[in-house]
């Protein structure tokens, strides 16, 4: 097959970035950092069910997801429902080979002159940077490819529900109301496989619920933020493929 028509390189072009964020959020969202401090603010001490001193400490994933959730919605809104599960299954798939290979690089004998470095002033241990950066524990694999997969099914969901109550109009009713109630449930899924379910933290019910809920508001916020971003990816989705083409697209991927 080859990509010569409008459709076929738009959809190649969104299912890329669909996949190479996905992959990329995995791996940077090893590192965790301070929403607040990085804005310049004092962090927060939150208390929720009895959990204390609770900031909006992130990982570095929430980078790359909004635009994972756009890609999600735009996709849907002119490909349909099929293409978006085929893509989320695909990959789902491509995270856990990815995985596969790090752990697989992690077990080569690293050279002796790469493993001790000097990076801006301290003496590190390559090898052991290299593991602690890659290496996430099975459980915290398991769960953020388990919630990615619930997820995306629960976004596509419920925006064709919507979708077919309110046809072509209020896109953002559907792409938004999708998202939020989408991201509610990654939030906690992904808590509960890696940090309640995982021997090795096992955490209480109250941690698994004040720590999701403080992650989702966040959450919350950045999806209506992005709001007017996904109308203007839609307005230049429709000057790239014209005004025919494109109710052409919307109307046959709102039949499933």
């Amino acid at each position: 097959m080859t990509f010569k028509t409008k459709e076929s390189r738009l959809l190649l072009i969104l299912g890329s970035f669909f996949v190479a964020n996905a992959i990329l959020s995995e791996f940077i969202g090893v590192k965790l950092f301070s929403v607040e401090e990085t804005l310049g603010f004092k962090k927060f001490d939150i208390n929720l069910f009895g959990v204390p001193n609770l900031s909006f400490v992130m990982s570095a994933g929430v980078l790359t997801w909004p635009i994972i959730f756009i890609m999600t919605d735009i996709i849907n809104e002119y490909f349909g429902v099929k293409q978006v599960r085929f893509l989320s299954i695909l990959t789902a798939i491509l995270i856990a080979f990815a995985f596969f290979v790090v752990w697989g690089s992690m077990h080569l004998n690293a050279a002796d002159f790469w493993v001790h470095q000097n990076i801006n002033g301290e003496d590190l241990n390559m090898n052991n940077a290299f593991a602690g950066i890659f290496g996430q524990g099975m459980w915290i694999i398991v769960g953020s490819i388990t919630a990615f997969i619930i997820g995306q099914m629960v976004d596509v969901l419920i925006f064709h529900k919507i979708k077919k109550l309110t046809g072509e109009r209020a896109l953002w009713l559907r792409a938004t109301g999708s998202t939020l109630v989408s991201q509610f449930i990654d939030s906690f899924v992904v808590i509960f496989i890696a940090f309640y379910i995982n021997p090795q933290y096992h955490y209480s019910w109250q941690q698994v619920f004040a720590i999701g809920l403080v992650g989702y508001t966040y959450k919350f916020v950045v999806a209506i933020l992005m709001t007017p971003i996904l109308y203007i990816v839609h307005a230049i989705i429709d000057g790239y493929l014209g005004k025919d083409l494109a109710h052409k697209l919307i109307k046959m991927a709102g039949r499933g």
